[in-house]
């Protein structure tokens, strides 16, 4: 039985290992595998941790949707980050920071769950229509917001993708989508 509720301080490790997870499975072929193999959960967890992001008085939400008390997936909303900064938010306009599941669980309505939460939360806070970003080759993903009525707006960016060694960053291209008023 899938339930939603609102993240925890102690949840940092479980919804980082979701994150890494989701990033390696749903990312494969799109960034470099070197990139992919080398994401750390721990080091995730820890910047959770150091953002405060369980906080409630915290600008941004994140909800986890657990199975028989395991973490399976996670969605964060707030307000829309100006150029995708959290320290220039823009409160006219929601967004819809991060939807992630664990890849054993996909296709199992999981992800469907936590974006009608992530959409309640927003409206909740006044924000019926919103905004997010995906990868431009990210077809999986563009299908599914797709399917659930958000559309790209014209909008683009680059997200720089780090390599070790001192290497440029990888830049991939981004597509901004919304969804209602």
């Amino acid at each position: 039985m899938l339930t939603i509720r609102r993240e925890e301080p102690d949840d940092a490790e479980a919804i980082a290992r979701v994150h890494v997870h989701g990033w390696q499975a749903g990312y494969a072929g799109i960034m470099p595998e070197e990139v992919l193999s080398r994401l750390n959960p721990r080091a995730w967890a820890q910047r959770r941790r150091d953002l405060g992001t369980a906080d409630p008085e915290h600008p941004f939400t994140t909800l986890v949707a657990e199975d028989g008390g395991t973490i399976v997936g996670f969605t964060t909303f707030g307000p829309y980050r100006n150029n995708q900064d959290r320290d220039d938010l823009d409160p006219a306009h929601g967004e819809l920071v991060a939807i992630y599941v664990e890849p054993a669980h996909w296709g199992s309505g999981a992800a469907r769950t936590l974006l009608a939460a992530a959409r309640d939360g927003l409206a909740e806070r006044g924000w019926t229509g919103y905004r997010l970003w995906v990868l431009a080759d990210n077809a999986r993903a563009r299908r599914f917001y797709e399917r659930a009525g958000h559309s790209p707006d014209g909008e683009e960016s680059t997200y720089p993708v780090p390599l070790s060694g001192g290497l440029a960053p990888i830049l991939l291209r981004e597509l901004r989508y919304t969804t209602g008023s």
